[in-house]
């Protein structure tokens, strides 16, 4: 019986990483908004970070808006998405790691009035470090 090792890393079978994009560099870059601390008031014990197309259309709301829609506040879309997100957690049978959910919100269009539907998928994920994270993003992205 030979000594000699069967296992080969993954740089030997895919050969040398070219370039790394962190999650880090995503937040400081805009392409993920993070939620700060207003997930542990939803009942989230992760660290949680919305994308930015989830951020404009679900989140984003400036006095302008509120002069042309209903009048709303950035911080309360916010706590609407994460408070959503957590009730779909809880009433969910699946366990996986990802989970669609549907929330109601006024499209920042200039002219709605009402609350219409957009589906957000929430996924658990590895961080940098490998530590567990949350991503809310609209279905198409990954």
């Amino acid at each position: 019986m030979s000594n000699t090792s069967h296992e080969h890393s993954t740089e030997s079978f895919f050969g040398e990483v070219i370039s790394t994009y962190t999650r880090a560099q995503a937040i400081e870059d805009g392409v993920l908004v993070d939620a700060g601390s207003m997930p542990t008031e939803a009942g989230f014990k992760l660290p949680v970070a919305l994308t930015s197309a989830v951020w404009a259309d679900c989140v984003a709301w400036t006095d302008s808006d509120s002069q042309k829609n209903p009048f709303q506040d950035q911080s309360g879309r916010l706590y609407d998405v994460l408070f959503m997100a957590a009730f779909a957690i809880r009433t969910s049978a699946d366990s996986g790691d990802r989970l669609l959910y549907e929330l109601y919100r006024v499209p920042r269009d200039g002219y709605s009035t009402e609350a219409k539907p957009v589906t957000l998928k929430l996924i658990i994920g590895p961080g940098d470090h490998g530590e567990s994270v949350m991503t809310i993003m609209l279905p198409n992205e990954d």
